[in-house]
């Protein structure tokens, strides 16, 4: 049995994943947030942390494929927005770890609900069976994609919430 040439298909999806992308920081900015004391990059630790539990710094770094510096100054606004606190680290005194206070599992809990709300927004148009058979594609080409980057060796993957 032949592959079917998806080479055409494959070139349009690239052209929509570029258009996605470059429509990101747009769309980011139209996410009714509020202030949660923190720019946005930041808050997005949040999630791995809430997720996945306190981890050192640069833990964090390596799970967002970020740069430690980066990420530090990011866990510092975090800290003093009250987001986040720092932690001894019991396996090694001389480290802390980085955790979610309550207040950043209600960030989390509003910046989801903004995504979301945003996502309905956009979306309100599709039929709810549409919405379903994207979702389902969508969830199917980021499984390809994680198995694609778990297969090369070069590459160190962790889920990227």
């Amino acid at each position: 049995m032949t592959k079917p040439d998806t080479g055409d298909a494959t070139g349009r999806l690239a052209d929509e994943l570029v258009r996605f992308f470059r429509l990101g920081p747009r769309t980011k900015g139209m996410l009714n947030t509020g202030d949660l004391g923190a720019e946005f990059s930041a808050l997005m630790l949040l999630f791995p942390l809430r997720h996945l539990g306190p981890m050192r710094v640069t833990d964090l770094a390596e799970v967002k494929g970020a740069d430690p510096s980066t990420v530090s100054r990011q866990a510092a606004q975090l800290v003093k927005a009250g987001l986040a606190c720092r932690q001894a680290d019991q396996a090694d005194g001389r480290a802390s770890r980085l955790a979610v206070t309550e207040a950043g599992r209600r960030a989390c809990a509003h910046l989801h609900e903004a995504r979301q709300a945003l996502l309905s927004e956009a979306l309100s148009d599709w039929p709810a069976e549409r919405v379903r058979a994207f979702t389902d594609l969508f969830e199917e080409f980021n499984s390809s994609v994680e198995a694609l980057l778990r297969s090369d060796p070069a590459v160190s993957v962790r889920e990227n919430l």
